[in-house]
């Protein structure tokens, strides 16, 4: 006759087998009670609330968190766009579960196409990943219910559509996050085993291009874990997934403030981390602690390639742990009798000799390589003395010597786009047909392994529209190449100084020299010229405040502007860039480094760099833009009363004068909004104020530059104004005009260790 007692036990037994989330120590907690005596109304009670709040496990309800939905571009309800963006929502619905949790698809055509995707948590099964899709397509529409992009986030899944395209491209701008309310005890070993635990989890993601997911969790003492989860949209490559989840795991510290869970989900990846499981264990966990597996032989490839230029394996090691444990756990003890250790020896013996052979293998093998893939390998020594987490950075954009040599056709004059001060820059074709742009620097060059090592460290932890993208380095033999995203339209200046080039043998850093001509200049109206104002200024913002670092470009200037095929503007060249702390607003430097024309003056003349430094060069950038002329050398008067008159100068002349349209581009004057333009002109005058304190942050640029109900003030005199004898002191201290110029000992009042921090910002 079967008991009560036993009845609680197998119905618990069942609710457990069906509750994949079913925390394991609450599990070994209730089964511990159920093998003690109750009441039989106890016992029943227990047994049907277990199985009823456990069976209800079973279908995960999902949990919407935010909704992103921007407010620039909507569709009316009769529309074309509703119509494509209701079949890509079904499309969406039908298909994604189906398509192991992640769907993409495009539907109509230009100007009323939709592209879209949605993505299920990796271990969700096919229900629950089509439950939280439905529910929401559901709710995107009525959160958004006009726009033409949103994104909308559910706990376990995820939707995003858009009236363009963003399929393959890390976006790491919009964040959203949750943060428990309870502090991490003992915050400095939980910092440290979640942030090696999550940096594991991003490379075990990178390395699974199927999955782009990872799952694990890490010990914090004898009793307790941290359990973390990591994902990428699928459309996205191995690289622009792991440089995603790194700029996320980059940004907890501020973001989740030492908290026991977070949730932080971006458009094109998230994470989340908790101090219980909240993910199916037995199905996604990286570092296990369960019971050693049987142990499964590894037996070399069934068939290598032979000749050619291929390679098929790779040897690793970490100082964390980077694969299961569980299915590669040593075989258990033998035990002490001799029939058993004889066993031992046969069999250690034979596996032994076997692994030999193996890792002979692996050297074999791995010293081959692929055309036109990069290779796991060593790093330089220039990158040894980094961190782990930027060692992991700068190993995954190591690019291939030989590789690069295919590309460029050995460097080929046919593939040379142009050379700047530090080197040519060529044109590059991958094996997978990607464009590249390759920057060799010449061993004559200025920019040595510190420039070299300080643009690749700073560019693997930017993400941003509006600034170029590094693909990766090359540090071989006496080879020092930068590879970079390929963009057609050239550099800012060929289009809008196209008038005055005659030659390129300054050291300004030319990217790109595609046959200079006026009609560029054409190509460039009041559209987008604002639109290339407005793209400098808010990839400057993010580097000064919405990234996780805060960087002061130094260096900014119209060849250092790249456009993409759509003329969208990429601030490049970050050699020059300096990294400042969170509280830090202003850092003094003996070694003067940049352009002539667009130096603020407190940095030309004293070394004292800030944001503000940015924000002149910025509004230099501004006037050329408007004018079209370059803030160069120019004389104005007779011959007996020359005087020295730079843009700056004449623009605040024309401005003080009443006859500031004078000055415009000619080819811009009568075809552009004129309110609009003396707004940005009356900006771009804030920008280049001689006081720092006066010139506006990059954040209320943005706002001026976007809404003009905000009243601009009325500016202060230039830096150079009618100032001759500065000017000339300013052309002495820099080695030569209109070039990137360096300065040692003419700087004045330099910190004894090259770094002061003082307040310059107003208050």
């Amino acid at each position: 006759m079967l008991t009560k007692d036993f009845l609680i036990h197998v119905s618990l037994s069942m609710s457990f087998s069906s509750a994949a989330w079913f925390n394991p120590s609450l599990q070994e907690f209730v089964k511990m009670g159920c093998h003690h005596k109750f009441s039989p109304s106890s016992s029943c009670l227990l047994s049907l609330l277990i199985v009823f709040h456990f069976g209800l496990a079973v279908a995960i309800t999902p949990k919407l968190l935010w909704n992103y939905c921007p407010t620039d571009a909507n569709y009316t309800a009769m529309s074309a766009f509703r119509t494509n963006l209701n079949l890509l929502l079904s499309s969406l619905s039908s298909s994604t579960a189906a398509a192991a949790g992640f769907y993409n698809d495009t539907v109509g055509r230009p100007p009323n196409q939709v592209y879209g995707l949605a993505l299920c948590q990796g271990d969700l099964s096919f229900g629950d990943c089509q439950g939280c899709v439905n529910a929401s397509v559901q709710a995107i529409t009525q959160e958004c219910p006009k726009g033409m992009s949103s994104t909308i986030w559910y706990d376990i899944c995820m939707l995003r559509y858009s009236n363009t395209n963003f399929f393959s491209a890390a976006d790491t701008v919009y964040k959203v996050y949750e943060r428990n309310v309870n502090n991490a005890s003992d915050l400095q070993i939980f910092n440290q085993q979640l942030g090696n635990l999550m940096n594991s989890l991003a490379t075990e993601a990178a390395r699974s291009p199927s999955k782009l997911f990872a799952a694990g969790s890490a010990n914090l003492t004898s009793f307790t874990k941290v359990y973390g989860l990591v994902q990428c949209t699928r459309d996205l490559s191995a690289d622009d997934c792991y440089r995603c989840l790194l700029d996320s795991v980059g940004s907890i510290p501020s973001l989740c403030d030492g908290k026991q869970g977070c949730k932080v989900y971006g458009q094109s990846c998230r994470l989340r981390y908790e101090m219980a499981p909240f993910y199916n264990i037995s199905a996604t966990e990286v570092a296990s602690s369960s019971p050693p597996s049987p142990v499964v032989p590894v037996s070399p490839p069934s068939s290598l390639p032979t000749g050619g230029n291929e390679g098929n394996c790779f040897l690793r090691f970490e100082s964390f742990p980077f694969y299961n444990l569980s299915s590669v756990a040593a075989p258990p003890s033998p035990r002490n009798n001799n029939g058993s250790r004889r066993t031992v020896l046969l069999i250690t013996i034979p596996v032994a000799i076997a692994t030999l052979l193996f890792l002979c293998a692996v050297f074999i093998c791995c010293g081959r390589t692929q055309v036109g893939i990069r290779r796991w390998k060593p790093l330089p020594q220039v990158f040894v003395n980094q961190d782990q987490h930027e060692i992991n950075s700068a190993e995954s954009l190591l690019f291939d010597l030989e590789s690069i040599r295919i590309a460029t056709d050995n460097f080929s004059d046919a593939n040379k786009l142009g050379e700047g001060g530090f080197g040519p820059v060529y044109k590059g074709t991958l094996e997978n047909e990607e464009l590249i742009a390759v920057k060799r620097l010449s061993r004559n060059s200025g920019q040595g392994l510190v420039e070299l090592k300080n643009e690749v460290l700073l560019l693997v932890k930017l993400q941003h529209r509006n600034l170029v993208r590094l693909l990766g380095c090359c540090l071989k033999s006496e080879e020092k190449l930068l590879v970079y995203e390929y963009l057609p339209n050239t550099s800012l200046d060929k289009f809008l100084f196209a008038h005055d080039i005659t030659s390129s043998n300054s050291n300004d850093q030319i990217l790109y020299i595609d046959g200079a001509d006026s009609s560029k200049r054409m190509q460039l109206d009041w559209a987008t010229r604002f639109k290339i104002i407005e793209g400098i200024g808010r990839g400057l913002l993010y580097l000064h405040e919405d990234s996780r670092l805060k960087i002061i470009h130094r260096d900014l200037k119209a060849s250092n502007i790249l456009l993409d095929a759509n003329m969208n503007p990429k601030i490049s060249d970050f050699g020059l860039a300096k990294l400042f702390g969170v509280d830090e607003t202003q850092r003094n430097t003996s070694r003067i480094a940049g352009t002539y024309g667009y130096m603020a003056p407190e940095y030309a003349f004293y070394g004292l760099f800030s944001i503000k430094s940015d924000v002149f060069s910025y509004g230099v950038l501004i006037l050329e833009i408007l004018t079209g002329q370059k803030n160069s050398n120019n004389y104005q008067g007779s011959s007996s009363s020359e005087c020295f008159v730079d843009l700056i100068t004449q623009v605040w002349q024309n401005w003080t004068q009443g006859n500031i349209l004078q000055i415009i581009d000619q080819n811009l004057v009568d075809h552009c909004p004129t309110q609009e333009a003396l707004r940005c002109m009356h900006i771009g005058l804030l920008c280049v104020q001689e006081d720092p304190v006066q010139r506006p942050t990059m954040a209320n640029i943005v706002i001026m530059l976007n809404t003009h109900s905000v009243s601009l003030p009325a500016p202060s005199a230039p830096a150079f104004v009618n100032h001759n004898t500065i000017t000339t002191e300013l052309g002495n201290a820099l080695e030569s005009s209109g070039n990137s110029s360096e300065s040692k000992g003419k700087a004045r009042n330099f910190s004894q260790n090259d770094v002061s921090i003082s307040e310059l910002e107003a208050r």
